[in-house]
């Protein structure tokens, strides 16, 4: 996205929490500048949320942009306030997923009353936004019930789109292989696919299950001792976080991701370019990847036998899933290239 705004013949500038000795080169390399703020993603210490406030007004200050476009819970709040409180007028912002604070809805009252508190955050922030971005309805839906957005701010992209010149399709490996990619999160699913892959691996054993990802600090992430005893038994090959996921989409049949909900999930898109059936959950932003019996399968959420199910059949299955991998491809190339979601970005923020 940001090399099709440098296209579009404008400069643009990266804000993030990763440190600039860690990317500004290569930032430099694509002609962007990359400014490191201080935000934490996850947290709820209200002394630390306003100084993301004040290290994102700071930066945005200093470089006096015309037109700002926010992505993350935090910085799409702090980050919506700063421009405003700086007489910025162009912000747009994007909500990739509601996160779990709305879907945990009536969940105790500690989670009541930061749903509470988020909502007035997002009230007070994006009505300075001149549009707002949703990757699936039943997200703006949220949004509109909630009374946070007005029907005529949201504008609706496919995701983050997917490079389909980088995935590309590779063929199917004769071995039943299943792959999960992400952050080891419970949100994610991933406690679903491990069990998924026990009952798999336990029907067949010659099956393989790959693993991609990294722990996280989120509450909900797995520790290494809650993977360790999968790895023991042989249920799941894990090659913990990688650069470039590729080589283990190639070696995949099948992608699975049984996340409880997504904006669009980003590995879905990437698997389904690089010509990959794919085996994901009835949730909000999932859903709109598979149409059922064509490129994949749906399955409810939390529901680790149904998945397993799925999972089995497809292994028994060679030919259907090499059939659903070009259907997936047929699907990216219509409907996910990047280059597609990004004129839908710019035609929005009038670049």
């Amino acid at each position: 996205m940001m090399t099709a705004f440098l296209h579009a013949g404008h400069d643009v500038v990266a804000i993030g929490n990763e440190p600039e000795e860690k990317w500004s080169k290569q930032f430099a390399d694509e002609g962007i500048e990359y400014r490191q703020i201080y935000v934490e993603r996850n947290g709820t210490n209200p002394v630390k949320d306003l100084k993301a406030l004040s290290s994102l007004r700071k930066v945005l200050a200093e470089e006096k942009p015309d037109k700002i476009f926010t992505y993350q819970a935090k910085t799409v709040i702090y980050g919506s306030i700063a421009a405003h409180q700086l007489g910025i007028k162009e912000t747009y912002a994007l909500i990739a997923g509601v996160g779990s604070v709305f879907l945990a809805a009536g969940h105790g009252i500690k989670n009541k009353l930061l749903q509470t508190v988020l909502c007035l955050e997002y009230c007070t922030s994006l009505r300075h936004c001149v549009k707002v971005l949703f990757q699936n309805k039943d997200d703006s839906d949220v949004f509109m019930e909630k009374k946070i957005l007005p029907e005529e701010k949201i504008v609706y992209i496919n995701g983050s789109g997917v490079n389909i010149k980088k995935f590309t399709p590779t063929p199917v490996p004769e071995t039943p292989t299943f792959l999960f990619i992400g952050r080891l999160i419970r949100d994610k699913g991933i406690v679903e696919y491990l069990n998924a892959c026990r009952i798999v691996k336990g029907r067949n054993e010659y099956i393989r299950c790959l693993l991609v990802g990294p722990y996280d600090t989120n509450p909900s992430a797995l520790k290494p001792e809650d993977l360790k005893k999968y790895i023991d038994d042989g249920s799941v090959e894990y090659f913990g976080e990688q650069a470039d996921v590729r080589p283990y989409l190639n070696q995949c049949s099948v992608y699975v991701l049984p996340s409880y909900h997504e904006g669009t999930p980003k590995t879905v898109l990437e698997a389904m370019a690089s010509g990959r059936a794919i085996i994901t959950t009835d949730a909000p932003g999932c859903r709109e990847t598979v149409t059922e019996g064509m490129n994949g399968y749906l399955v409810p959420v939390k529901n680790a036998n149904a998945l397993a199910e799925k999972m089995l059949y497809l292994a028994n299955n060679h030919e259907l899933a090499a059939r659903m991998g070009n259907e997936s491809r047929t699907v990216a190339e219509q409907k996910y290239n990047v280059n597609i979601v990004n004129n839908v970005i710019m035609n929005t923020m009038k670049l």
